[in-house]
């Protein structure tokens, strides 16, 4: 057999390099070109809007869509990109798409996809995330951050090993370039979390979630609400229940996002919303639903609330933050099981703004959630 030329083996490194990473799936992080950084040829552009479906490399466009670079200027508002020098606007009915490839994603499998948006336009805004024949309606009423950019999650099963991953502006708007801007797509393989003899809550240390963008401002990632349990979600073993938000932080490591986090490396704060799970239960047994309460060292100071239930009890765990994520707070709630599956829900009954900026909203922080069975002592 002869040997391979100089030409030939850098050749049959990529192809194997390639056959590698087709075998291991996709890895977490940006999508294929997921900042727009790599962006359309001039002649593909009349001013800002993007001429040709095919312009933006690794994507398709549809509608009136943008490629903003950072400090565009729009009438008197000046557009800020805040992750690099690109992103692109949806406006009326626009849409953006990418595919990845065959045997990136395991079929059955979750991912969760996490992108960055901000408005650029007063009224409330909607985008229409759809991948593998789901979608989800993502509401951007509200902007939590004082730069107007949010990260927002939404999850997905793969229905085949190649997904269509789709984000669409459905607004009808006066201006048709009224849109949001949109950033940073990225993708992560969710683990479906288990339950053990020691902890009957799935996730309850909030460690398996969606990816969050390393080196944000805004920091964190909003879990988005669900209208029906069986839905996804991208924070596994969680539902959102209300349209007020939920944040997904990260307490540091590599890329982190330098938050405060009671355990481990991940939390949840209730920014203003609720959140709940749902453990099995034996009818008539005691048990115990024990978490901890914090704040995300965030300049969220002052006086906070967390109203926890289980089943038919509830108890609300009062918090004086400092804001500095020093201190937390351990708290137990006894119940007895009243049905083969129990409830658990903690609701942000007082949150607050961050004293170094009061137009953006901070609540207390949920970490470490447990429930275990107690035995009735005999008297």
């Amino acid at each position: 057999m002869g040997r391979l030329s100089s030409r030939a083996k850098p050749v049959m490194l990529l192809l194997l390099c390639t056959m590698c990473r087709l075998a291991l799936g996709i890895t977490d992080g940006l999508l294929p070109n997921g900042n727009f950084e790599r962006g359309p040829l001039p002649s593909q552009l009349r001013g800002t809007r993007v001429l040709s479906s095919s312009s933006i490399p690794s994507w398709q466009t549809s509608g009136f869509v943008e490629y903003i670079p950072s400090g565009h200027k729009q009438g008197d508002m000046l557009l800020v990109v805040p992750e690099g020098a690109h992103a692109v606007r949806l406006g009326n009915e626009a849409s953006i798409r990418t595919r990845l490839p065959g045997a990136a994603l395991r079929r059955g499998a979750r991912y969760s996809l996490t992108f960055s948006a901000a408005r650029t336009c007063a009224q409330a805004e909607q985008l229409n995330v759809s991948a593998s024949g789901q979608s989800g309606l993502l509401a951007m009423q509200t902007m939590y951050s004082s730069n107007g950019w949010d990260s927002y999650a939404w999850a997905f099963v793969a229905a085949a090993n190649e997904v269509e991953v789709a984000i669409h502006n459905p607004g009808v708007a006066d201006d048709p370039a009224c849109g949001p801007v949109i950033d940073s797509v990225a993708i992560k393989t969710l683990t479906p979390p288990r339950r053990t003899n020691r902890n009957l809550v799935k996730n309850g240390d909030f460690e398996e979630g969606p990816y969050i963008i390393p080196g944000t401002k805004w920091g964190g990632v909003l879990i988005p609400s669900l209208v029906v349990a069986d839905e996804h979600s991208p924070l596994p073993g969680w539902m959102v229940e209300s349209l007020k938000a939920v944040r997904y932080i990260d307490g540091g490591g590599a890329g982190g996002g330098g938050f405060a986090v009671p355990r481990g490396r991940r939390a949840v704060e209730l920014v203003a919303g609720k959140e709940s799970a749902v453990v099995r239960t034996v009818p008539g047994r005691r048990y115990a639903l024990s978490f901890t309460v914090g704040d995300a060292g965030n300049a969220c100071a002052g006086k906070l609330a967390v109203e926890a239930r289980a089943g038919r009890e509830a108890a609300t765990v009062a918090y004086e933050s400092a804001g500095d994520g020093g201190a937390t707070k351990r708290a137990v709630l006894p119940f007895r099981a009243a049905a083969a599956r129990t409830r658990i829900v903690f609701f942000s009954s007082f949150y607050s703004t961050r004293s170094d900026d009061r137009s953006s909203l901070c609540g207390p922080v949920i970490d470490d959630v447990a429930v275990v069975s107690v035995r009735a002592k005999r008297g």
